[in-house]
């Protein structure tokens, strides 16, 4: 049962005076009671006292994928996602003959349902519970940074050892507000998740790496799947024998349909945000950082390209690797051509103009030398990031950072449990294996090969700042790698796997080559990572001290304070609208099919399958056809506060039943992780209608529209 929580005074007065920004906020559930007067504005009849219930429905259907955010549309575990956020599952179950990539996958009966994977599991969360006082109570100030992180560290290892007396959950314990609070979260883990029900990568991903971001979109990004459980209706791991899960609430769909003005709700666990960060910080992630990355990712795409040219084998395997890493760069680059097209580090200058001024009239809401302080630590933290930028450009094969896990599991295990580093205690063990098998489905040594040579040749042209002190005299040469992956015997699952239960003493004496430069880098690899140790512990000690001055700040102001995004679930509302990206251009809020034809051009990625032009041709609308657009519509729009990992959240009308999924932004609000406009920031959402129709006049999937509950227009 969730247990309703006492918020801090601090955010009791902010959380209730939201109306001067809107639509802006990522709302943990407990906060939404302080937010009646915004939800009744907003036009949301469900009370928010239910909506802060994770017991009840609708909350009780969202959950998360690790990575995505999803939700149970039927009493069988049902779940739907994004089609990318079930994309490795489409992945690792295809092949050259066998493509579901590209011609999509269909599950008639259970039987037929595909293993989604050790990597995709389904998480509910149930419990949340304030233990900020247990994390932080007591901790001395003349710790050293890196004291301080480990002794957090400690506490929360064994906050989450408690909770998971039951093996059934999983539980962590983020922080909120960076650092000024920890809840404890416990979430029910089901390992055994099966593929159910895909489009075709032309329906699903329509568009590509060109429309990603843009608007207007006319993507259907969704999927199925189910969660399954064994016969005592306990996680259990995948096996035959296991049945679908009893999911005590879903969502009911709806497809009556939403129009302009219309109030939505959005659940889901928005993965990361930056809006507290200090100017000097988003001057560093646009001038330095971001770039950095950019240039890269881009690299790095070139060779898997060049490498897997010619091979269609090859180049399914690494088909998610490229589909992320094209995500990621995408929303890279539009943070700095939104940085380009509105100066956000000059706004902050503003905003941190007027607290410094107002912190000198209140210097009881932090100690003196704070700010100085911050500003100091702040410029240590940016010089280890570049450094630690360098460092994952010179460890770019997936065959050394195996080794490197894998050694590091054979150290920690010489530890009693509760002693070792976070990520290598017993309970993380399935996770190291499950990354160690996924391998199989997305690895090609030729192709890994030429990604660390190419890796290593950038990382030989960076700035002195941007290498990591240590590890270069252990780098292998360019002209050895070919004998590296010749000699070893990584490439194979079983071998790496067989070394999980291998003694540190097998490793120093191993003559495999990868298994010797993990070795060798070890110490290095580890002084860096006790350097950020040091700087974090340092940072968490004096940041809540800033953010407790900020949140004092706001309040004074009548503004809202939510913490930024952390992977957690949480809850945004707002209206369908359209935006003007700028001068003289409106977009409207939605797309229909007809524009699905009007983009296609018969090659990737408008190459829309024959059968759904056929469909809109012969306009088969049926019960999907909107009766103001005159058609069947494809995507929307939305003023509602999202990021990364809100991919696949639940789209609620306001009586809470679902009528999209969130997948995407637009291009102009990929900036708003850093700084919320009102004015331009649209989520954008595949309509529920799109994706019922395509599964009925395009695909046939009449046993799983069976399964779920729906509402047609009357």
């Amino acid at each position: 049962m969730f247990k309703t929580l006492a918020l801090p005074v601090a955010l009791l007065g902010l959380a209730a005076s939201g109306a001067a920004h809107a639509d802006e906020g990522q709302w943990q559930p407990h906060q939404l009671p302080q937010l009646k007067a915004e939800l009744k504005r907003v036009g949301i009849t469900i009370p928010a006292e239910k909506l802060s219930d994770l017991s009840k429905h609708p909350m009780s259907a969202i959950v998360s994928t690790g990575g995505c955010s999803a939700s149970f549309v039927s009493p069988e575990g049902l779940v739907v996602t994004n089609h990318h956020c079930a994309y490795s599952a489409i992945q690792r179950n295809s092949t050259a003959e066998k493509n579901y990539i590209v011609n999509g996958f269909l599950a008639k009966t259970r039987a037929e349902e595909l293993p989604g994977g050790p990597t995709l599991q389904i998480y509910v969360t149930d419990k949340v519970e304030n233990v900020t006082d247990r994390v932080l109570k007591g901790l001395p100030s003349s710790m050293t940074g890196r004291a301080f992180n480990e002794a957090v560290a400690g506490r929360i290892k064994q906050l989450v050892a408690e909770c998971e007396t039951d093996k059934s959950y999983r539980c962590s314990v983020p922080a909120f507000h960076r650092g000024l609070e920890y809840y404890r979260i416990r979430q029910m883990r089901v390992r055994d998740v099966r593929l159910v029900y895909a489009p075709a990568d032309m329906i699903g991903n329509y568009g590509g790496d060109i429309d990603n971001f843009e608007w207007p979109r006319h993507t259907g990004d969704f999927a199925f799947l189910r969660a399954y459980v064994g016969k005592d209706g306990r996680p259990a791991d995948p096996s035959p024998d296991n049945v679908p899960y009893k999911s005590k609430d879903f969502l009911v769909v709806s497809a009556e349909g939403l129009k302009q003005g219309d109030p939505i709700l959005l659940a889901g666990y928005p993965g990361r945000t930056s809006r507290y960060k200090l100017p000097s910080e988003i001057r560093f992630a646009r001038d330095v950082n971001f770039p950095a990355r950019a240039a890269e990712i881009t690299a790095d795409l070139g060779v898997i390209a060049q490498a897997t040219n010619g091979n269609e084998a090859n180049a399914v395997r690494y088909a998610d690797v490229v589909k992320s890493a094209n995500n990621v760069l995408k929303k890279t680059q539009g943070l700095m051509d939104g940085f380009a097209r509105k100066d956000i580090a000059s706004i902050k200058d503003v905003q941190d103009a007027e607290f410094r001024a107002w912190l000198a009239k209140n210097q009881s809401a932090a100690p003196t030398a704070m700010l100085s302080d911050l500003d100091k630590l702040i410029a240590a933290d940016m010089a280890l990031t570049n450094e630690e930028l360098g460092y994952s450009i010179a460890t770019t094969s997936a065959l050394l950072k195996s080794a490197q896990t894998l050694y590091r599991l054979s150290l920690e295990r010489q530890k009693p449990d509760a002693e070792r580093e976070t990520g290598y205690q017993e309970r993380d063990i399935s996770f190291i294996k499950a990354r160690l098998q996924r391998l199989e489905q997305s690895f090609v040594g030729s192709v890994d090969e030429a990604r660390f040579v190419a890796a290593l040749q950038r990382y030989a042209k960076l700035p002195p700042a941007m290498r990591a002190k240590g590890i270069e005299p252990m780098l292998p040469a360019v002209a050895s790698v070919p004998a590296l992956y010749q000699q070893t015997k990584l490439g194979d699952t079983a071998t790496r796997l067989a070394w999980m239960d291998k003694s540190p003493a097998a490793f120093e004496q191993s003559t495999d080559p990868f298994i010797q430069l993990a070795v060798k880098m070890y110490g290095e690899a580890l002084a860096l990572e006790n350097r950020r140790k040091d700087i974090d512990g340092n940072l968490d000690r004096t940041i809540p001290q800033y953010m407790g001055a900020v949140i004092a700040w706001k309040k004074s102001q009548g503004k809202p304070v939510y913490p930024d995004a952390n992977s957690t679930l949480r809850v945004t509302f707002g209206t369908v609208g359209p935006y003007s990206p700028r001068d003289g251009i409106s977009k409207g809020p939605f797309t229909t099919v007809e524009g699905i034809l009007e983009k296609h051009t018969g090659k990737d990625p408008f190459d829309a399958p024959a059968k759904l032009r056929e469909a809109i041709q012969a306009k088969r609308y049926g019960a999907f056809k909107d009766p103001v657009l005159g058609t069947v519509p494809v995507d929307f729009l939305s003023s509602a506060d999202t990021t990364g990992g809100n991919s696949g959240s639940a789209v609620m009308n306001k009586n809470g039943e679902l009528v999209g999924l969130n997948f995407d932004s637009t291009y102009e609000s990929v900036t708003k992780d850093w700084y919320f406009d009102s004015a331009i920031t649209r989520a954008i959402h595949v309509d529920i209608r799109y994706m019922l129709w395509v599964m009925k006049e395009v695909d046939r999937a009449d046993n799983v529209l069976a399964e779920m509950k729906i509402k047609y227009k009357k």
